[in-house]
């Protein structure tokens, strides 16, 4: 075929392409604006049956009708009465855990006395600083009772009231504190959060700055933890783990939330750090204090702010702040402030731009108002290189091509199927269709099965600037997902990205690897099994996160990282070569990120078999295992050091964030 012929046939594709999609996006248009107008019509009838007399009137009664409805939806869910009962008695028992990190938790006289009487080698002065605003009695004593409390003595609390004549019981209830290390201050006027807050600041004389709630409660041993980690690791940062609790007892728990240490695409989504956050003076002075235009949201702008210009950022993972959740307060319903959420979304917007993002986007979640999906703008139009071993399974491989072909939005990529050991005439066949197709070409690996080797070969064929790693198990469900996994791969601070990937009952595959999950103590897939419904854990599958690694199942990555970080490991056959590449990337310095908006469903290994399966054959399960003492040996350091992005309170014998000792998930 000559050059001409060639270039003719190439237009006739195009062209015939082209009017393809046409026609496709001319009937998808039509059938969104029938859906649009059913949706309007829809609307509007249930608008005026809600605003009927009618329905006005059986209130009470669809009241009724609904409990008794729920009571059994529960029994049909659980199989019968006495299941449901077990299921009442499960949460029972959940809650009496959760005290262990109430009320059981608080040291006891003897610990108190060592934790006082401990020399450390830094003189620290903390300054606690507690706007206040009609604060409730009770709440008040609470507060200042848990901070009089801290074992470590050095300390002084900065309480500036900007309290309403009606509640001048806060200035009598503070003065009847004999305690010089209670400054206090009243203010002329009520300066909203930020202003209160700022004249707390003003009166502060402290090394170090903590951020503390009127209403809510520090852990007796919260200043000393922080101490510790001040002296033993140089902390310019501080925050721990906390539980909102409701009622009389910081043991009514509602939420336990054991957070990640510092993740900053997690920090950019939700403010997961929130309390308590403790933070050096240098620090303030470098980025200055509350911002009274994002009220609301004000701590979260302050620890976007002061996190972006700390030098050593520590995760203490322990509850030492208790949140109390109560009519009004944030901790009980984001509406009871709604204004909270638009500082938020204002607040990671100045961040970003500081950052020197812009064109982004940040939208609400499903999971919640303030926690947030964030498009980043692309740059251009790179080429990417998407790169799929296979051996026969000609099936798999034309649902996972037809699949990027038929559905992707982005354009500007090529398909290198990376040939190894086919004997099959119905893949050769196969192959020579795809050989007609513009984007695709199939290259040849001679060798044994090797996915690490098999890779990098594909990836010296390949022209792309990004590359993408995908099984031919694998098929797209989501138009766009090519560009969700571009928009952070752009970023120079970032190695890997991966994406969600479901099993074909839409129950989840991968959604980020937490490093010494499972039997083997090397890597597993967080959240695994899970519904796709699922908010997952503190809302966690509804926002993109910073992970350890990502499966090389659907992974991309910057062409020169890759090369970079040496590829693939080829002593790595089989297993773990995907997060062994993320590892080293992460050693690089770069962060590996997760989104659930780029989604595929993973035939799981249908075309070689899973480890698992592998494992009856003998030779196979020698290998894994040998791979896996490679794997752990390689790095020991890094396991042992524990994964950073999953709290140390869950255990890793489970993929649904359940807590050590205990066989309650935290994820429903």
């Amino acid at each position: 075929m000559n050059r001409e012929e060639e270039l003719s046939k190439k237009s006739e594709y195009y062209k015939d392409l082209y009017e393809k999609e046409r026609v496709k996006n001319a009937e998808l248009t039509e059938k969104l604006v029938d859906a649009e107008a059913k949706v309007a019509d829809l609307t509007y009838k249930m608008d005026k049956l809600r605003n009927s007399l009618i329905w006005k009137m059986i209130y009470p009664f669809r009241l009724v009708w609904s409990h008794t409805k729920n009571i059994f939806i529960r029994i049909k869910r659980y199989g019968s009465i006495s299941n449901l009962k077990k299921k009442i008695e499960s949460k029972i028992i959940e809650k009496k855990a959760y005290k262990s990190y109430g009320t059981l938790s608080m040291p006891s006289p003897e610990e108190i006395n060592a934790q006082r009487s401990e020399q450390f080698p830094k003189k620290i002065l903390f300054s606690v600083l507690v706007p206040l605003y009609n604060t409730p009695e009770k709440f008040l004593r609470e507060m200042i009772d848990s901070v009089v409390a801290q074992t470590y003595e050095n300390w002084e609390l900065c309480l500036a009231d900007g309290s309403d004549d009606e509640h001048a019981y806060v200035a009598e209830t503070v003065r009847s504190y004999n305690d010089p290390r209670i400054r206090y201050e009243k203010l002329t006027e009520n300066l909203g959060i930020s202003g209160n807050t700022n004249k707390c600041f003003e009166m502060a004389t402290g090394d170090y700055i903590g951020l503390f709630d009127h209403d809510d409660i520090l852990h007796p041993t919260a200043l000393y933890e922080y101490m510790k980690v001040i002296c033993e690791r140089d902390a310019d940062y501080i925050y721990c783990d906390e539980t909102t609790f409701s009622g009389k007892s910081i043991d009514h728990m509602i939420t336990l939330h054991f957070k990640p240490d510092f993740a900053p695409d997690n920090l950019r989504a939700n403010n997961y750090i929130c309390h308590f956050s403790v933070f050096s003076k240098e620090l303030v002075d470098k980025v200055g204090t509350f911002r009274t235009e994002f009220d609301g949201s004000q701590d979260h702008d302050m620890i976007l702010r002061l996190t972006a210009a700390a030098k050593n950022i520590v995760h203490v993972p322990k509850i030492l702040y208790y949140w109390r959740s109560h009519a009004g307060s944030v901790a009980s319903d984001i509406n009871a402030k709604s204004y909270a959420i638009d500082a938020a979304k204002g607040a990671v917007a100045a961040h970003l731009k500081a950052c020197g993002f812009d064109g982004f986007r940040i939208e609400s979640s499903r999971a919640f108002e303030t926690i947030f999906r964030i498009r980043y703008a692309i740059k251009g139009t790179p080429l990417i290189s998407i790169l799929i071993p296979n051996k026969d399974h000609a099936d798999d491989l034309r649902r996972c091509i037809e699949s990027i072909t038929d559905l992707s939005s982005y354009d500007n990529y090529e398909i290198i199927v990376i040939e190894n050991n086919s004997t099959t005439e119905e893949i050769r066949q196969y192959y020579e269709t795809l050989e007609k197709h513009p984007k695709v070409r199939v290259v040849t690996y001679e060798g044994d099965f090797n996915y690490s080797k098999i890779n990098n070969f594909g990836a010296r064929s390949a022209n792309g600037e990004y590359l993408i790693l995908l099984n031919n198990d694998t098929e797209v469900i989501t138009r766009t997902w090519m560009e969700e996994l571009l928009m952070y791969a752009q970023r120079e601070d970032v190695g890997a990205v991966g994406c969600m990937l479901y099993y074909p009952d839409y129950t989840i595959q991968h959604a980020g690897i937490v490093l010494g999950m499972g039997a083997h103590r090397t890597a597993g897939h967080s959240h695994y099994k899970m519904a796709k419904e699922n908010l997952g854990y503190m809302g966690r599958l509804c926002y993109a996160q910073n992970v350890s690694a990502v499966t090389g199942a659907c992974m991309m990555v910057r062409r020169s990282y890759f090369d970079e970080a040496g590829g693939l490991s080829e002593d790595l056959a089989v297993a773990l070569n995907d997060v062994d590449l993320c590892l080293k990337l992460r050693q690089k310095g770069l962060l590996n990120v997760f989104t659930p908006f780029a989604e595929l469903f993973h035939y799981e290994s249908a075309s070689r078999g899973t480890d698992v399966t592998e494992a009856a054959d003998k030779e196979k399960a020698e290998r894994y295992n040998r791979e896996c003492d490679l794997f752990r040996n390689k790095w020991k350091e890094i396991l042992e050091a524990g994964d950073p992005y999953f709290n140390p309170n869950f255990s890793l014998d489970y993929s649904n964030f359940v807590l050590a000792g205990n066989r309650k998930s935290m994820v429903e």
